[in-house]
C-alpha cells in the first residue's frame, strides 16, 4: 500500500469516529471557499503588500491553486455528497461543519511543504497558521467541527500523495534547455535575462488529461511568411514602449494584464469576482473553483509543452535582430523595446491567452450564458470591467500585442488551446452532479 494510501486510511478511521456522535451541525459562515481561494492566491501569486509569503509563482502556481481547491472539494463534497468526486469520497457525515472541512483541507495543502521552494516553506506556514487559528475558532467546538476537520485532513493528504512526483519543484536551477542562438529562437531577453524557473511545469502530470500533446498548438509563423511580417510589423508598430499608434485605452489594457502586476494574480480576483455573481452553496463554490483551477492548470502545463517544443524569440529579440530573419517585409530597429516587460519564457504560445481563455470558457459552461459582467482592479490600481466573459479574453489577445510581448499568432493559439482543454474537461464530465440523490 502507497504512503499517502495508508494516511488516508488512519484519517478516514479518524473521521468516521468524529460521525458516530450524533451531534447536530451548527450554522455555518457564507462561502468559505472564496476567503480560502483568496488566502491561497495571495500567498503564492501576490505581490508582497497584498500577503504574499513567496516570490510570486504565476504560471507554475496554477497547479498549486489546482491541488489546494480540488482537496477543497473532494472534502466538502464528502459531506454534502451531491457530485462525483476528483479524486475521493470520504465516510463523512452530513452534519459535518463544512466550514472547517473546507479550512482543513486548504491549510493542510498550503502548509504540507508540496506547494512552494524549501527556502520559502517557513515564512508560508507563518503566514497561514494564524489564519487557520482564526478561521477555526469561528467555528463552534464539538463533534461537527472535529470531523469536519477531519475530512479535510483526509482530502488534502490523498491530493498530496496523488501529486508525489508529479514533476513540480524538480532540483537544481530549471529552466528550459537553450538552443543555439539563430533567428526564430528564443533566449532571455531584458530586462533580467532570466531562463523560465517555472519551464518545469512543461513535465507536470496533468490532472485530468490523459494525452496533453493532442492539444499543442500548430507553431509560430514561418519567418519569411507575409503573415509573420504582418504580425511583426503590428507589434512593432503599436507595441513599442514610446508608440505613436496605441491609444490611451489600450496602454490602459496593456499595463492592466501586465507589468509590473503579476496577470495570473488579477485573474483570481476576477475568478473571484465571477463566483459572487449568485447564491452558491459551500459544495458549488467549491466545484466552481475546482472546474475552473483543475481545468486551468493543465492548460497552463499543455502550454508550457508547447512553449519548449517551439522556442519562438519574443518580439523584442526579432525586431533588434530582424536582419537575420531573410525576410524583406521586416525592417531592424535595434533599439526597440516594449511597453510591458518581456516575460523570461518563449512567446509562443501565449500563457495569458491560454489561462484566461480555459476560464472564461469553464465559466460560459458554468453560468450557461457569456452575459456576465464582471471585473476588478489590478494590484497598480487599474480598473477594468466586462460585459460579457468573452469580453475578457478578446481584449487579453489584443493586449498583449499592445503590450509588444507577443506576436498575435502565439496570442490566438494559446486562447485555442485553453478552449480546447476547457471543451474536452467539460465533454468528459468531471464532477458531474450525482442524479440519483
Amino acid at each position: 500500500m502507497s504512503p499517502h494510501r495508508a494516511r488516508l486510511r488512519v484519517l478516514v478511521a479518524i473521521a468516521t469516529a468524529a460521525g458516530l456522535l450524533l451531534s447536530p451541525a451548527p450554522a455555518q459562515a457564507a462561502d468559505p471557499v472564496t476567503t480560502w481561494s483568496e488566502t491561497t492566491a495571495k500567498a503564492l501569486l501576490g505581490p508582497a503588500d497584498q500577503g504574499s509569503f513567496t516570490a510570486g509563482q504565476g504560471a507554475f502556481g496554477v497547479p498549486q491553486l489546482a491541488m489546494v481547491h480540488g482537496a477543497v472539494f473532494d472534502a466538502v463534497n464528502s459531506i454534502d455528497r451531491r457530485y462525483e468526486p476528483y479524486l475521493v469520497r470520504l465516510p463523512a457525515k452530513r452534519w459535518f461543519s463544512q466550514d472547517a472541512a473546507v479550512a482543513a483541507a486548504a491549510h493542510r495543502v498550503l502548509v504540507s511543504g508540496k506547494v512552494v521552494r524549501s527556502d520559502q516553506q517557513d515564512a508560508l506556514v507563518a503566514a497561514i497558521e494564524p489564519q487557520y487559528a482564526a478561521a477555526l475558532a469561528a467555528i463552534p467546538e464539538g463533534d461537527a467541527k472535529a470531523g469536519g476537520i477531519a475530512t479535510g485532513e483526509a482530502a488534502a493528504w490523498v491530493m498530496i500523495g496523488d501529486r508525489a512526483g508529479d514533476g513540480r519543484f524538480p532540483p537544481g536551477p530549471g529552466g528550459f534547455v537553450l538552443d543555439p542562438p539563430g533567428p526564430g529562437v528564443w533566449e532571455p531577453t531584458l530586462p533580467a535575462f532570466v531562463n523560465d524557473p517555472g519551464a518545469f511545469l512543461k513535465d507536470v502530470r496533468p490532472f485530468l488529461l490523459r494525452h496533453p500533446r493532442r492539444f499543442l498548438s500548430g507553431g509560430p509563423l514561418p519567418l519569411e511568411s507575409r503573415r509573420y511580417a504582418k504580425e511583426f510589423n503590428e507589434v512593432k508598430r503599436i507595441g513599442k514602449s514610446d508608440s505613436a499608434t496605441r491609444t490611451g485605452d489600450q496602454t490602459i489594457a496593456a499595463r492592466f494584464w501586465g507589468g509590473p502586476t503579476n496577470a495570473v494574480f488579477t485573474w483570481t480576483k476576477l475568478i473571484r469576482d465571477l463566483a459572487g455573481k449568485r447564491p452558491l452553496s459551500t459544495v458549488e463554490s467549491a466545484r466552481f473553483y475546482a472546474l475552473i483551477y483543475l481545468t486551468a492548470a493543465d492548460t497552463a502545463i499543455v502550454t508550457w509543452k508547447d512553449k519548449d517544443q517551439s522556442m519562438f524569440w519574443r518580439p523584442i529579440t526579432a525586431i533588434q535582430r530582424a536582419d537575420t530573419d531573410d525576410n524583406p517585409a521586416t525592417e531592424r530597429d535595434k533599439d526597440w523595446l516594449p511597453l510591458i516587460a518581456t516575460p523570461p519564457y518563449p512567446d509562443h504560445p501565449s500563457g495569458l491567452s491560454a489561462f484566461g481563455a480555459s476560464n472564461v470558457a469553464t465559466a460560459q459552461e458554468l453560468f450557461r450564458t457569456d452575459d456576465v459582467e464582471f471585473g476588478t482592479t489590478n494590484t497598480i490600481g487599474i480598473p477594468q470591467t466586462y460585459q460579457r466573459l468573452s469580453d475578457a479574453i478578446e481584449q487579453i489577445v489584443d493586449a498583449r500585442v499592445w503590450s509588444g510581448i507577443h506576436f498575435r499568432a502565439a496570442d490566438v493559439q494559446g486562447a485555442r488551446i485553453g478552449r480546447d482543454v476547457a471543451r474536452w474537461r467539460r465533454d468528459q464530465a468531471f464532477l458531474r452532479p450525482l442524479h440519483h440523490r
